[in-house]
């Protein structure tokens, strides 16, 4: 099975725009899916299901489930990516900094997505090409 290596930033914001964030739910389901398609055998991890934190957890903790489940796929890309040598700079660190602390200068969510869906992009394609 190939995995899909044409994410965007800009398609999942303006798609998501379009399609009032149905989009969006999709794409990141479809990535935490990937994710542990790549990563759970290295790792031993599941990352939970998207809709299943988007819809249930994150209401009833006012949030914080979206950020602990955004902190965790973030370092669980960043690992995949150090264990499969590719040579890519990502981590938790980059949600913490770019997506809330950069959300005071308006394009740090931006900045967070490019690189979020170029690793995510970059594992798909070291995965299609070795098939493990």
């Amino acid at each position: 099975m190939q995995l899909r290596t044409n994410r965007s930033m800009w398609k999942y914001f303006l798609l998501s725009l379009v399609t009032f964030g149905i989009y969006g739910l999709v794409v990141m389901t479809q990535v935490g899916n990937d994710i542990n398609t790549i990563a759970t055998k290295h790792d031993g991890k599941k990352t939970m299901n998207y809709l299943l934190v988007f819809f249930l957890l994150t209401p009833i903790t006012l949030g914080i489930a979206m950020l602990v489940w955004m902190h965790r796929i973030s370092a669980r890309i960043g690992n995949e990516l150090d264990q499969r040598g590719v040579m890519a700079s990502f981590g938790a660190k980059d949600f913490w900094l770019w997506c809330i602390l950069g959300s005071l200068i308006v394009v740090g969510p931006f900045i967070y997505f490019h690189k979020f869906f170029k690793s995510v992009n970059l594992l798909a394609e070291d995965y299609n090409f070795s098939g493990s």
